[in-house]
């Protein structure tokens, strides 16, 4: 069993290491951008069908929402930080190494998803209105919140596993689960919502038991083929395997919860304009992560092919597949900049077609976001580059930009000088300061190999 293992391990080897680094990443993109895409896209459905009830519905998912980018921030840090070492271990044919730290990333991730959820119950009320609830949304935050806080530990787990199998090259395998989770999701919502009259609690319900079906299918599926079995046996906590977990696994930490904070702080300055403001942002914050969500995936296809060579010392390799990532998702935000800003009524009024004040408020924002959307195609995987390549200091600094003290400087300096105007381009002005951060951290890796 170990030398059939052995020689699939060797036959990965030589595949992520000889064949064109074009053909590597557009194939291991795909699954991953259906992932991500559909994992956008039942976000969306929540927000879709809650916004059917009332405003408020709307706003409580968007201020749960950044509870949701908190408690990813750690899956990622977990999940990153070890698949990033596990790469580079593959690469370096050290599948031991690898072994360890995969189980230690995962269980440990486990145990703090837990923590996380005893702390959310004992101080619920207290967490939703640091997020920006207001009094009117309020009984509304505290239904949807209550079952995502049961489906913390299996939610963050599976995030783990999701990024320890893609960083193997088992990009197909980390599809399969979170896929058939997404899908049932955005079949359970409306049933819950409506059908069982659960309200914005049903949306809540059904992402809980989808994510506990991702859960189960994922763990299932790791050891499979070539892949690594996560075992209680291999965990085995040290300061060795939490530093190299720390190392891979902060810059997504620092971009996660960076983003999360920013969230909670803009619900909390668009509450000043009313819960509409929040809806409305709260839209927009979806809409834009589904058009992100091809740009993450197709990083995720060029990070494994990035850890395999950079592991093997291919740096050659690695600069052709860089730049071949920067072309494509660049020329696709252009793309969808153009799109999204002459449609933006249009996309907006998906959601509430007959609010015109939601309407004429979301359609603003979107149109601020695609102004400077094609920059985030050379960040995003400017970012995704330095952290798989373990330029710790420089990933960390850019992952907490976009979403992080870019993002809190422009609604600092926005609300104080432009109001809601201020707000709703506070993004778009963060997206352009990043990028001038981005350019000279990814040039100065470049060269150094």
């Amino acid at each position: 069993m170990q030398k059939n293992i052995s020689g699939a391990q060797d036959k990965k080897f030589i595949m992520m290491t000889t064949q064109p680094v074009e053909k590597l990443v557009c194939r291991l993109a795909v699954p991953s951008i259906i992932t991500m895409m559909i994992s956008a896209i039942y976000n969306m459905a929540d927000t879709f069908y809650v916004a059917r009830i009332d405003i408020q519905s709307p706003a409580a998912v968007g201020i749960v929402f950044s509870y949701m980018a908190f408690i990813q921030a750690v899956a990622f840090f977990f999940g990153h930080g070890s698949a990033n070492y596990i790469s580079r271990a593959l690469g370096a044919k050290n599948r031991e190494g690898a072994a360890l730290i995969a189980s230690t990333g995962f269980f440990t991730s486990f145990i703090a998803g837990v923590l996380i959820a005893l702390t959310g119950f004992f101080f619920m009320d207290s967490i939703l209105k640091l997020l920006g609830s207001t009094e009117t949304i309020m009984p509304h935050a505290r239904e949807y919140f209550r079952y995502i806080l049961l489906g913390t530990p299996l939610i963050m787990s599976s995030f783990v596993m999701n990024n320890q199998m893609r960083f193997q090259g088992n990009a197909f395998m980390a599809m399969l689960g979170i896929t058939f989770g997404a899908v049932l999701n955005i079949i359970l919502d409306p049933v819950f919502i409506f059908t069982f009259n659960m309200g914005v609690s049903g949306a809540s319900f059904a992402t809980m038991l989808s994510q506990c079906v991702s859960f189960i299918i994922l763990f299932r599926l790791t050891g499979r083929g070539d892949g690594i079995k996560l075992s209680i046996k291999n965990f085995r906590p040290s300061l060795s395997r939490y530093k190299e977990i720390t190392a891979g696994g902060f810059p997504s930490l620092g971009r996660q919860g960076f983003a999360s904070l920013s969230l909670a702080y803009m619900n909390q300055l668009a509450g000043i304009y009313g819960d509409i403001a929040i809806a409305a942002l709260s839209i927009v914050n979806r809409v834009m992560m589904f058009a992100t969500s091809m740009v993450l995936g197709f990083g995720q296809g060029f990070q494994p092919v990035c850890g395999f060579n950079y592991g093997a010392k291919e740096f050659m390799r690695v600069r052709h597949a860089f730049w071949f990532t920067v072309i494509i998702t660049s020329t696709y935000c252009a793309l969808l900049s153009v799109l999204g800003y002459v449609f933006a009524e249009n996309v907006i009024a998906i959601f509430r077609p007959n609010d015109t004040e939601l309407i004429s408020l979301g359609s603003c924002a979107l149109r601020y976001e695609c102004i400077v959307y094609t920059s985030v195609g050379f960040v995003t995987i400017s970012n995704m580059y330095l952290q798989s390549i373990r330029k710790t200091i420089r990933a960390s600094i850019l992952a907490a930009s976009r979403q992080g003290f870019m993002l809190f400087l422009a609604l600092h300096v926005g609300i104080k000088f432009f109001g809601l105007t201020g707000i709703i381009t506070a993004q778009p002005s963060a997206d352009a300061l990043t990028f001038l951060i981005a350019v000279p951290f990814a040039f100065s890796a470049l060269n150094e190999n």
